[in-house]
């Protein structure tokens, strides 16, 4: 049962994707990127993430108000068998206009393997516009990223 709620999240968060717009957004935004295989090693196993795994980031809020910010990683079919993120966590990162990251908020590292890793960040006014990216990072080794574009 576990794993059918984890395809219907998937699921949904595709299909929010198809209906919002992800580079861009004036209030909220939410965007997915797919998580690409790769294989990595945790204490001398090695460990494969398959294809099937999506990594969504929901921004909700008004300008450059944040009030609230989640990303996480949703996996259905073969991918919700598998072990999962080990040694994973998730940072955000905030650019200008010109692309340049003003501030980065690391997330703890977490040495446990989870098939969902997730984080929320807290509420807070952007001092620039421009954009708002979640980062999953795994064994040391950023994956994947999605961003925002944060406009007036």
């Amino acid at each position: 049962m576990q794993y059918v709620t984890r395809l219907t999240a998937a699921f949904a968060a595709v299909g929010a994707l198809l209906l919002t717009s992800p580079t861009a957004a004036h209030a909220s935004a939410v965007g997915s990127t797919p998580v690409q295989t790769f294989e990595y090693s945790v204490g001398g196993a090695t460990m494969k993430v398959p294809t099937g795994c999506m990594f969504t980031h929901i921004i909700r809020g008004d300008g450059r108000k944040i009030t609230y910010q989640n990303a996480g990683v949703d996996c259905g079919f073969v991918a919700a068998l598998g072990s999962g993120f080990c040694n994973w966590r998730i940072d955000f990162t905030y650019a200008d206009t010109n692309n340049k990251t003003y501030r980065t908020s690391r997330g703890k590292t977490h040495s446990e393997c989870k098939i969902d890793p997730m984080r929320n960040n807290h509420p807070q006014t952007l001092p620039r516009y421009g954009k708002a990216c979640a980062h999953l990072h795994v064994n040391g080794v950023r994956r994947v990223s999605q961003c925002h574009h944060i406009t007036k």
